[in-house]
C-alpha cells in the first residue's frame, strides 16, 4: 500500500487531510501526530506545486481540495484584509518557492503525547 490509512475510511481520511492542508496553508505551522504529518507533507507539496503553476486549471484543481476558509492577512503598510485560503496559497505562499524544486515543508519532532504516547511533531512551511 502506498499510503497510510490512519485508522479511517477513505472519505474520513480525505476530509482530515483537506482540513490539515487548509490549516497548514492558513497558519503555516501546525502540531499533529507524526503519521498524519508525513501524509500531509505529500498533499501540501502537491498543492504548492499547483500554486507555482498559477494558471486557471491549477487554481481549479487546488480549489477542489482546499477548504473555503477566510484568512486575515496584512500587507506592507499594516492594512489587514480577509482573503480565502486558496488565494493565500496562490498569492503569498507559492511565490516564495519559485526557485525551489520541492521540499516545501519541515517536520520537527516534539516527543510523545501525554494521553496515549503518540509521537507529536510540528509541520511547518520552510
Amino acid at each position: 500500500m502506498g499510503y497510510r490509512k490512519l485508522g479511517r475510511t477513505s472519505s474520513q481520511r480525505k476530509a482530515m487531510l483537506r482540513d490539515l492542508a487548509t490549516d497548514l496553508i492558513v497558519h503555516e505551522r501546525i502540531q499533529t501526530t507524526e503519521a498524519r504529518a508525513k501524509e500531509l507533507r505529500s498533499v501540501v507539496e502537491k498543492m504548492i506545486t499547483l500554486g507555482k503553476r498559477g494558471d486557471l486549471h491549477a487554481r481549479r484543481q487546488a480549489a477542489q481540495f482546499i477548504r473555503r476558509e477566510l484568512v486575515t492577512t496584512s500587507d506592507e503598510e499594516g492594512n489587514e484584509k480577509e482573503i480565502f485560503a486558496i488565494q493565500k496559497l496562490f498569492d503569498n505562499v507559492a511565490p516564495r518557492y519559485a526557485d525551489r524544486q520541492g521540499g516545501y515543508t519541515r517536520i520537527m519532532k516534539m516527543g510523545p503525547r501525554r494521553g496515549d504516547g503518540a509521537p507529536v511533531v510540528i509541520i511547518e512551511l520552510v
